[in-house]
């Protein structure tokens, strides 16, 4: 009669407050209330390191039978099941555990409460004083309860608790109609635990309550998703062309054989064994047919259905069989990359059948090494990930005015240090040339030199005393070209020819004349050289024509896709809205499209290239409107411009961005977070007559932006009001006007008092750009602010604060992807930004410093 007088008790404090008369209490309870194990296992708890963003598994014996932290792989996941423990229990020791502050707490209680006939009334308000308590104590805390899971009465066993599904059942109705309103996210397990009678499936369980090894494998991939704030279904990038997504799971983890079907597709065997063994699993490689659950690599002799394309695939996963299907070998590697990201959680694969094939031909990413030197490990870091979302062209820019990058045999001296301006002495030798050519080619992936000729070729005019268009030039050029291709076994090569005053008129054609001699497909920058009709142009600013279907010359697009000039948060908006080659997908003309890398500006390290440029969730965006086509004509700078199915559309690539991160790039550069749910109410223009320090109506006291009508609605991390190559590129002011002032407000939630850091920018510098750096207590040259809650926000402490821009001198802190966050003191509840945004003239005083007519404010702590 104490347990059910102490249960009473609980009720009453549960009325009182949600009644508000009062703060919840717990009750005391007699050390005799609960097992020896029970104190034994608490006890334990308490002496655990207490660590940030630890998840907390809660429960009785099904959840302390589980191995949490192994399966998952991950120490931060404690498993804090107690055996035989009830729900009066767990609300003994909250204490202990809301002294944590956890991230997460995954709760399921209750079984063993309905045994001792605990009444289903009586049993969820206590449940729901545990998630009141915990939400009071710790505000920022995830609460997720778990139904009871099913039982099973035919094994004879436990037979107070197997013979409580009625009750099972109602307890799980009631936690999930009053999920929204106690605030924590119910997770309905139980019907993915049951057999066709509704009960327990006896392949989890071996008496009829507890789980056996499979019942856990099923419940860490129903999880998985709910621990790292995932999508529920894995997220595929790129998107494949058709996706048939099945009820029912494929049970990876007893996978014992990769069966393949003829010799030349060991290779492929090989490489997705090396991935399963990643995810923990252990498996072979046979020729043999097995009845086992197995994975089948199986060529085909004709084409796919779906395209004769050679990078197509057919993937199916059944429940007892995954069959992945391709002519060529670059198709099954690309449906093996598809299959990893199916595979994430490394137990089970939602069934699916998927046929996909790429929309353009040519897929690529440069890397200009000829002004910042990169290690070939960073190097094969870049194409590791191209590969494993599906890019196929590496394009590596050799040589530059500032230095020669590759060696040449016959000529030594191209690469000496003294000719070199920076990274002096960093080249690449002939063996690391191979490498990397070995290394693409391995994973299907095009290696493109690029010999830049006749211009920016200063570095080679100094080492050789002479100019490239000269005789003398010409002669050595041609004799680099024929030892570069007795020296290395490639196909394409990019001459370059772009921002030079051809001196020579015959340079180019001879050149060209002397590659097709050998054999050669040549790329050319466009505008460029006076190339014949054979030459693939590379569009880097205008299209000459080209894209408007009348010549028969193929064309590549790397208009609007250089990295180096994008905000990093602009870049997966501007990428993935792009129609890139102003087609939906590549025809015989147009190839496709190549992302570029060009940080003219030196950089301290050689990982700065990398993280000041967005690279790695521009190259995803990237990836995909290469592989799927389509996209919107005409360039955005902002997420809502194309309408809403654009902006829907990219909800749903951000989300998947976003699960990506989380998977695989935990310890590689991605500065990007997610914008998509950020919405700006703009309020203007306010004409300030060329001062922009003059206030106006939304700085006053008393002006309120939940009541004013705003003019425009913004969203993003990023908002550019007007675009620095506008009307090129589509800011969100339609009719932007100089001598004008802007002020926009977001308000943001949070859970209690708190300190979060916040990314916050108004002048975005490209990294080719010899910009100035701001003058110290100002964020750029507009006089732009920015206030949380009315108070000001100190721009940062510049490191080079007034400094005048030089290509030579590094940026430092100048970009807030970079630099270490704002932390800005939050409030419980709703917490409000302004930002005012001035402008005088749109023209910058030169190239190096444009007006750039912008913002950025998003939160980044997890």
């Amino acid at each position: 009669m104490k347990l059910f007088r102490c249960f009473y008790f609980l009720v009453f404090i549960l009325f009182c407050s949600i009644s508000g008369f009062a703060q919840l209490a717990l009750p005391s309870f007699s050390q005799t209330a609960f097992s020896t194990y029970y104190w034994q296992k608490l006890s334990h708890f308490e002496t655990l390191p207490k660590k940030e963003h630890q998840t907390l598994f809660i429960g009785d014996s099904i959840t302390d039978g589980g191995e949490w932290a192994t399966i998952f792989g991950d120490t931060d996941i404690l498993n804090m099941g107690i055996s035989g423990d009830i729900s009066a229990g767990v609300i003994n020791r909250l204490p202990s555990l809301i002294n944590r502050q956890p991230k997460k707490v995954f709760l399921l209680i209750g079984i063993n409460d309905l045994a001792r006939n605990v009444s289903v009334d009586s049993l969820f308000k206590n449940i729901s004083l545990i998630t009141n308590y915990i939400k009071q104590e710790s505000p920022s805390t995830q609460i997720f309860v778990q139904s009871i899971l099913p039982v099973n009465n035919s094994f004879k066993t436990f037979a107070t608790h197997t013979n409580k599904t009625a009750s099972i059942l109602q307890v799980n109705t009631l936690l999930q109609s009053e999920s929204k309103k106690l605030n924590y996210t119910f997770l309905d397990f139980y019907n993915d635990f049951c057999d066709k009678q509704g009960k327990l499936n006896a392949n989890f369980t071996n008496d009829g309550l507890h789980l056996k090894g499979a019942g856990y494998a099923l419940w860490k991939h129903l999880l998985y998703p709910y621990v790292y704030d995932l999508n529920k279904q894995a997220s595929i990038i790129p998107q494949p062309k058709s996706v048939v997504l099945g009820k029912e799971l494929f049970p990876l983890y007893k996978v014992k054989y990769i069966v393949y079907d003829t010799d030349s597709l060991k290779t492929e065997a090989v490489l997705l064994q090396e991935i399963l063994y990643k995810l923990g699993l252990r498996v072979g490689i046979t020729k043999k047919k097995t009845d086992d659950c197995f994975i089948q690599l199986s060529q085909q002799k004709e084409p796919l259905s779906l395209s004769p394309n050679s990078e197509s695939y057919h993937l199916k996963v059944d429940t007892n069989k995954i069959l992945l299907q391709a002519q060529a070998k670059a198709g099954f590697f690309y449906g093996i990359q598809t299959l990893k990201q199916l595979s994430r959680d490394g137990y089970f694969i939602n069934t699916v059948e998927i046929n996909d094939t790429p929309a353009f031909t040519w897929r690529g990413y440069m890397v200009d090494v000829g002004r910042n030197y990169q290690s070939v490990k960073l190097l094969k870091q870049q194409i590791d990930i191209m590969a494993s979302y599906k890019l196929n062209v590496f394009h590596m820019h050799l040589t530059e005015d500032i230095a020669w990058r590759l060696a040449v045999k016959a000529y030594p001296e191209l690469t000496m240090p003294e000719y070199m301006e920076r990274n002096k002495g960093m080249y690449y030798s002939e063996a690391e040339i191979k490498d990397l050519i070995n290394y693409c080619k391995d994973r299907h992936i095009l290696f493109l030199p690029e010999i830049d000729m006749p211009g920016h070729s200063a570095a080679f005019k100094r080492a050789m005393k002479t100019d490239m268009q000269s005789d003398a030039g010409l002669a050595i050029v041609k004799n680099i070209l024929k030892e570069f291709f007795e020296t290395y076994e490639l196909s394409y090569i990019h001459i370059g020819a772009d921002e030079v005053k051809i001196t020579n008129r015959n340079f180019l054609p001879e050149i060209s004349a002397f590659l097709k001699s050998l054999n050669k497909t040549i790329i050319g920058w466009e505008p460029g050289g006076n190339f014949d009709e054979s030459t693939i142009r590379q569009l880097w600013m205008d299209d000459a024509g080209l894209t408007a279907g009348k010549t028969k010359i193929q064309y590549i697009d790397s208009r609007h896709l250089y990295l180096n000039h994008m905000d990093p948060l602009e870049s997966v908006v501007t990428i993935f809205n792009r129609q890139l080659a102003d087609v939906d997908s590549g025809n015989k003309e147009a190839l496709g499209a190549t992302l570029c890398l060009w940080p003219d500006r030196a950089v301290a390290q050689e990982e700065d290239v990398i993280k000041m440029n967005g690279v790695y969730p521009a190259m995803l965006a990237f990836a995909e409107r290469t592989w799927v086509g389509g996209g919107y004509a005409g360039w955005v700078a902002n997420a809502n411009l194309k309408g809403e199915e654009a902006f829907e559309a990219f909800e749903g690539f951000e989300n998947r961005l976003m699960d990506h991160k989380k998977l695989y790039f935990k310890k590689l550069s991605f500065p990007y977070f997610k914008q998509s749910d950020i919405t700006w109410k703009l309020f203007g223009p306010y004409i300030n007559k060329g001062n922009l320090a003059v206030k106006f109506e939304p700085e006053n006291p008393g002006f309120d932006p939940e009541k004013a009508k705003p003019n425009s609605l913004a969203v993003g991390g990023t908002i550019v009001l007007r675009h620095w190559w506008a009307p090129k590129i589509e800011g969100v002011l339609t009719k932007p006007s100089e001598n004008t002032t802007w002020y926009a407000f977001h308000k943001i939630w949070s859970d209690q008092d708190t300190v979060r850091g916040f990314w916050i920018g108004f002048n975005n510098f490209s990294r080719s750009q010899a910009t100035d750096t701001p003058q110290e207590g100002t964020w750029d040259n507009h006089q732009s602010k920015v206030w949380l809650n009315g108070e000001l926000v100190e721009p940062p402490q510049w490191l080079h604060g007034g400094q005048k821009g030089n290509l030579e001198v590094p940026i430092a802190n100048e970009g807030y992807e970079y630099r270490a966050p704002t932390f800005l003191q939050l409030k419980k509840g709703w917490n409000t930004f302004k930002v005012k945004a001035p402008i005088g003239r749109f023209a910058g005083r030169n190239w190096n410093n444009p007006e750039k007519w912008m913002f950025t404010i998003v939160n980044v702590t997890p």
